[in-house]
């Protein structure tokens, strides 16, 4: 079974920031594109940002300019750290370890609440 564990959520004030951390094992971090997404409530899962396995990262405009996502290849984690937050980026978070090509795989984590106050 394959694990995938997110931490880093929480409550902070509209302007603060949070960083998400989501770590899973070697043989499956190595080979990932590691995304993460959030769904708020009455609205579909959206992807956030996105990191490949040879480090190219992708942003939801959205988010540009003030989430960061990194990876840290030796832990097997991948970061998103969140500055500026907005009240409308109040969402669980999900982190999501991918692979299209052989051999393909969607694992997914169980979701960390985010809450932003205004």
């Amino acid at each position: 079974q394959v694990q995938i564990v997110e931490t880093g959520g929480g409550s902070v004030q509209s302007g603060g920031s949070l960083r998400l951390s989501c770590a899973t094992s070697r043989t499956i971090f190595q080979i990932s594109s590691m995304r993460w997404y959030r769904q708020a409530p009455g609205k579909q899962r959206e992807l956030v940002a996105e990191i490949t396995s040879g480090g190219t990262m992708n942003y939801a405009d959205s988010v540009t300019g003030r989430f960061a996502i990194s990876r840290d290849n030796a832990k097997n984690t991948v970061y998103l750290q969140m500055n500026s937050l907005k009240a409308e980026d109040t969402a669980v978070y999900y982190c999501n370890a991918n692979r299209a090509t052989t051999p393909k795989f969607d694992y997914w984590g169980q979701g960390t609440q985010v809450t932003v106050s205004s």
